[in-house]
């Protein structure tokens, strides 16, 4: 296909604020809970059950309608889910009971999951191979800038002064501005000659799961399920550290945390393209060490004396989104033939959701009850230890689309 350095900025910039939209409504629920909590008279476990929801349902979106898109099209999938999902978070601030909202919830995961499948392969297979890693990496730190620094300033700002059922109102626009946006200048990319002949023949579900025999996607899932349990046993356990075991203010948890966000944007950023010259495999063996260091740093009584340090310690070893980018997106599409670009990421992120957003968050609460809450940022350190394990056995990919993936074939 012929590359075009204008068309892949404008996508870039389009799909950068779609996928950190898809965060912001995402995680609008945990900065919101606070507020809505009291008026359902919620326990922490449905609050817990909530997020579980959204993910266990963005996991099944993300494996079905990536298998379709590699059928039927990106932007088919991916314009329909983003009015789907901002309508639903809209829609959650009229719930009127938990269960309403509980439905509301795993319905946006069900529509957001194909988003982040969608928006992944529209990157990769629009970007020159020279620039996949730039744009992913630029792509995926949107949900870093959006979801995890500007979205909790914004949603409880306005749920302070206007009340919470604003903040969903709130949330749910941008999305709709984007959808507009894709379907007027996003280009759906232009399908190898082996993708026609499969929609021509049409697909049997068993095609599908021949991404399985590739070797990376079973170690890229294997690496997705310890990074996504790092990144969520983090979020949930660590401002909950900061004010109960360490003693410290709210406030203080927020300027940690919101270092730690405004790191993982900036690695998240530059990163990723960085892989295109070294190889994957180097780079995210180094974000697999350096993120390890984030839970350990935050259980060192001493750095809390210097709270300048620590910030810096947070920013600089907050690698979730490169990581993301790679384990997730580019190693997988990367990895298995072009017409399978959307399953193998699928596949990658269905694992880690389950493994990450489901099963660690439950047992690292288990943990924190008997243990104490030190216990669940060693679990999230040896999250990043498993991802560390996987890469030494991948295959590199740098370059691989432009030549062949026979090599990645699993020999099983």
């Amino acid at each position: 296909m012929e590359y075009s350095r204008r068309y892949e900025k404008i996508l870039v910039g389009i799909l950068f604020f779609t996928w950190g939209t898809v965060f912001l409504d995402r995680m609008a629920e945990l900065y919101l809970a606070p507020y809505f909590a009291p008026v359902f008279h919620l326990n922490d476990q449905q609050i817990g059950l909530l997020a579980s929801a959204v993910s266990i349902a963005w996991a099944i979106g993300a494996l079905l309608f990536g298998a379709a898109s590699d059928r039927f099209g990106r932007r088919k999938i991916l314009i329909p889910a983003t009015l789907i999902f901002s309508t639903l978070s809209w829609v959650s601030g009229l719930a009127r009971s938990f269960d309403e909202l509980l439905l509301m919830r795993a319905l946006i995961g069900l529509a957001e999951g194909p988003c982040w499948v969608a928006i992944s392969a529209l990157t990769e297979e629009s970007s020159h191979p020279s620039r996949r890693g730039l744009n992913v990496g630029v792509v995926t730190s949107g949900a870093a800038l959006v979801g995890l620094f500007a979205a909790p300033i914004l949603t409880t700002q306005i749920a302070s002064r206007f009340g919470w059922r604003w903040g969903f109102f709130v949330t749910g626009i941008p999305g709709l501005l984007m959808a507009f946006l894709i379907w007027k200048y996003v280009k759906e990319p232009e399908p190898s000659a082996a993708a026609v002949a499969l929609h021509k023949r049409g697909t049997q579900i068993g095609q599908y799961f021949s991404v399985l025999r590739y070797r990376n996607i079973w170690l890229c899932s294997i690496g997705a399920g310890g990074f996504i349990s790092w990144l969520f046993l983090q979020n949930t356990f660590a401002p909950l550290l900061i004010t109960r075991d360490m003693h410290q203010d709210p406030r203080t948890a927020g300027f940690l945390l919101g270092a730690a966000g405004l790191g993982s944007f900036f690695l998240g950023f530059g990163l990723p393209s960085l892989s295109d010259r070294i190889g994957r495999k180097p780079m995210l063996l180094f974000l697999a060490a350096i993120s390890s260091l984030l839970p350990l740093a935050l259980l060192a009584r001493p750095l809390y004396g210097h709270l300048w340090l620590l910030a810096a310690i947070l920013f600089f070893t907050q690698g979730g989104q490169a990581i993301a980018a790679l384990v997730i997106v580019l190693i997988p599409a990367e990895s298995v033939p072009p017409e399978f670009t959307g399953t193998g990421i699928g596949v990658a992120n269905l694992v880690g959701e389950l493994i990450g957003a489901t099963v660690a968050p439950t047992l690292g609460g288990t943990l924190a009850e008997s243990h104490g809450l030190s216990s669940t940022m060693l679990m999230a350190t040896a999250g990043t230890v498993l991802l560390f394990l996987a890469v030494l056995f991948m295959k590199e990919t740098a370059g691989a689309r432009s030549h062949t993936v026979e090599s990645n074939v699993a020999t099983v």
